[in-house]
């Protein structure tokens, strides 16, 4: 098994791996065992910030999974983003306990408020972390496997299809922002105390956190690697560029998309699920129509269909989110953002990382022998 990943790991993604790994040893070390007077100590805060990006690569990496392989542009990845972040926050809410505001042993503080006599029946097995890790994949997974096979079935393709799963993710924006609907209505879920007995706020539980992101985003890019390498990605790759050949060759085109958008799907409700207990909180703004179309940016900038280039613009653009969106340059992030946007279609239409290939590609290709000069004899004297 391990020989078979190999085979199919180029360097980039042998090197990117090395360095998630490095990160998610050497950043906790720097916060935890250096002192706050060190020019190598990492603040905390710093480690929940780069653990966000972290979730943000790995949602990027799962649209680019079926965007950039598959040629299935979804606009509404937020939604399972977002169903797995809320299926962990309903965990973290039932670990509160006596310690809320009102001290109820079962009911969250919002449900109390609310005069619910009891929780509903969707949250009960939430008290357990092995419930919640189920329903963090099942939840998104049967979502995606249901629509897609409506969809795909339909063969609804093309911006249609955009149009559809971004009315998805709206609905579900709708419906979450009601307080009848049992999920805290516009405030969402907050106030988190623990997960798995250890205290959400605590240095060392940040830096656990921040590790398991890297650690889970190296296995997703190993696994997206290894998919679009092995004779699957290849049908993938067939159905992105001609589906009606491909589907006229004998392959079901319908059951490929199926898979590959609810795996898509459950790897973003695991990139949701690790990024609640890091920002503290979950609600209806992460089904925000413009958050699935800005992550779509992400994917873009770095480059569509490399995998690692989806993963690096997810951590420009938002490190670039966090920088102008503080200060005077606050009001003119939308504006940065659609400039890059633009800039980036316009004058790298293949993203940084695929820019960068097709660049290097152009410097080997002249030093490269061409294929009749390989093993030709040499001219006579």
């Amino acid at each position: 098994m391990s020989g078979f990943l190999i085979r199919r790991l180029d360097r980039s993604t042998v090197a990117f791996v090395a360095i998630l790994i490095a990160l998610a040893v050497t950043v906790p070390l720097a916060n935890l065992t250096l002192p706050p007077q060190s020019p190598f100590q990492v603040p905390t805060y710093l480690v929940s910030l780069w653990g966000k990006y972290a979730c943000y690569g790995m949602l990027a990496l799962a649209i680019d999974l079926i965007w950039g392989y598959c040629g299935i542009l979804s606009l509404g990845h937020g939604a399972f983003f977002a169903l797995g972040g809320y299926a962990m926050g309903m965990y973290l809410m039932r670990q509160i306990g006596t310690r809320g505001v009102y001290a109820d042993p079962i009911r969250p503080d919002f449900m109390v408020f609310l005069n619910w006599p009891e929780i509903p029946v969707y949250w009960y097995g939430f008290n357990w972390f092995s419930y919640a890790a189920l329903m963090v994949v099942l939840v998104p997974g049967l979502l995606a496997f249901v629509f897609g096979w409506f969809a795909f079935r339909s063969r609804v393709t093309g911006v249609y299809l955009s149009i559809i799963t971004q009315a998805l993710t709206f609905a579900l924006m709708l419906g979450f922002f009601r307080n009848n609907l049992g999920f805290g209505g516009n405030n969402g879920l907050t106030d988190f105390k623990d997960i798995l007995g250890f205290n959400v706020q605590a240095a060392v539980t940040r830096c656990a956190l921040f590790a398991i992101s890297c650690v889970v985003l190296a296995l997703a890019l190993i696994m997206c690697r290894a998919i679009v390498a092995s004779k699957f990605g290849k049908v993938l790759i067939a159905i992105r560029d001609a589906e009606s050949r491909t589907r006229f060759l004998g392959y079901k085109v319908e059951s490929y998309k199926l898979v590959v958008f609810t795996l898509s799907a459950c790897m973003a409700g695991i990139a949701g699920a690790l990024y609640v207990p890091q920002v503290g909180i979950i609600n209806p703004s992460e089904f925000a129509p413009a958050n699935s179309i800005e992550e779509v940016i992400w994917v873009a900038v770095g480059g569509r269909g490399t995998l690692t280039g989806a993963i690096l613009g997810a951590v420009v653009v938002n490190y670039g989110k966090t920088y102008f969106t503080s200060g005077v340059l606050a009001p003119y992030w939308l504006f940065v953002l659609g400039s890059l946007f633009v800039g980036v279609t316009l004058l790298l239409p293949r993203g940084i990382v695929g820019t960068m290939r097709h660049w290097w590609e152009l410097r080997r290709k002249p030093e490269m022998p061409g294929p009749d000069q390989v093993g030709a004899p040499l001219p006579a004297e």
